[in-house]
């Protein structure tokens, strides 16, 4: 990753982090596993790390979780919150290969492998990560968080593979398009 680290990815931190913050209580309950939602929140993760890479997805993830369970319920699921900064970090890693800014990420092959490294990121996260610490932590039941893990592991794939899908392409065209203009002479 040859991507110099500036002003924009600082201010892509701080933004992201608010956004993610402010989309906490965005949930969409799912009724067959306790404490598993929808949450578009996991869209934008993968939206500004695909954008500005790993670093910036990994502070957005680890920030955004921590502030967001801090202020809204009163106290941090350290086990929750380290698997959304292992998403938005590995998702960031491939932040060249997607193309986004240069119009490219239109490309089924970029799409795909969009996809594939999301699904790979949020396995990682939610079937392994997060039960473990869960386990470690904080003493939880093995076949409980396993199915939580699995449960969010699913439910952001989805979020993610629709809303950060559909995010990303239409950001890409007008990236895309805005870089074709030319100096008139």
């Amino acid at each position: 990753m040859n991507k110099k680290f500036g002003i924009k990815e600082v201010v892509a931190m701080g933004i992201g982090t608010a956004l993610f913050v402010v989309l906490t209580n965005v949930q969409i309950p799912v009724f067959v596993v306790p404490n598993t939602f929808l949450q578009p929140r996991m869209a934008v993760l993968a939206f500004l790390s695909a954008i500005f890479g790993p670093i910036v997805g990994a502070v957005i993830g680890l920030a955004g979780h921590a502030l967001g369970d801090a202020i809204f319920y009163g106290s941090v699921w350290w086990s929750w919150v380290f698997p959304d900064a292992i998403v938005g970090l590995v998702i960031g890693l491939f932040v060249k290969k997607y193309g986004v800014m240069n119009g490219e990420f239109v490309k089924v092959k970029n799409i795909v492998l969009f996809n594939v490294v999301q699904v790979v990121s949020n396995a990682l996260a939610w079937i392994l990560v997060a039960p473990v610490l869960d386990i470690i932590i904080y003493k939880e039941p093995a076949n409980k968080v396993f199915l939580q893990g699995v449960s969010a592991f699913v439910l952001n794939i989805i979020i993610i593979g629709i809303l950060g899908t559909i995010l990303l392409t239409v950001y890409s065209k007008i990236v895309g398009k805005s870089s074709d203009l030319k100096v008139e002479e």
